[in-house]
């Protein structure tokens, strides 16, 4: 199977900035003593920025290439997993961040499972997601699948479902011109 973060490794970073992250650390309520999971976190771009706010912090992603990248940051952990299939204990997490991710992940309903069953009681789930309702949205959605990424954008109204329908209290805490950002709560 073609894997286009394995070739967009090498440049990712250089094409793609992180978030704010003075937004991160106030939607993630951070600083926090405990674990924080970047899932599909890639390069540890995001996560690097998050690093001094936590007590411990995973990258997890599928592609080898991005995590060699995080690897190389040193104070990360990087981690091969399907977001679906978590190697991580029930309640070890005491924050979780999905950037940019959550339209990549196969099976979506599978991978807020595994989020809110690794997240703690008390714990922090924030997912920033492209708003398919933006007209510049649209345009990445189609031309992700015409590079056959196998994308599934979501609206945030339906990511909150799936994640209150994992037991969690999740609403859109935030929204800019292209991304919406959903806060969940266990």
């Amino acid at each position: 199977m073609f894997d286009h973060f394995d070739i967009l490794a090498p440049v990712y970073e250089r094409v793609i900035a992180p978030p704010e992250p003075t937004r991160l650390k106030t939607l993630l309520r951070l600083p926090t003593d405990g674990w924080l999971l970047d899932a599909g976190g890639g390069t540890g771009r995001v996560a690097a920025t998050l690093r001094p706010f936590v007590g411990g912090l995973i990258v997890g992603d599928l592609s080898l290439r991005m995590l060699q990248h995080a690897r190389d940051k040193q104070t990360l952990h990087a981690v091969r997993a399907q977001v679906q299939r978590l190697p991580f204990a029930d309640g070890f997490f005491s924050r979780i961040l999905v950037v940019d991710a959550l339209h990549h992940f196969c099976d979506q309903p599978a991978a807020a499972r595994e989020l809110a069953r690794v997240l703690a009681p008390g714990g922090r789930l924030v997912i920033e997601e492209p708003d398919i309702h933006r007209p510049a949205v649209k345009l990445v959605a189609l031309a992700e699948r015409m590079a056959l990424m196998g994308s599934t954008f979501l609206t945030p109204e339906v990511v909150c479902d799936m994640l209150t329908a994992q037991g969690l209290h999740a609403h859109i805490a935030d929204r800019d011109r292209f991304s919406a950002w959903i806060v969940a709560d266990k």
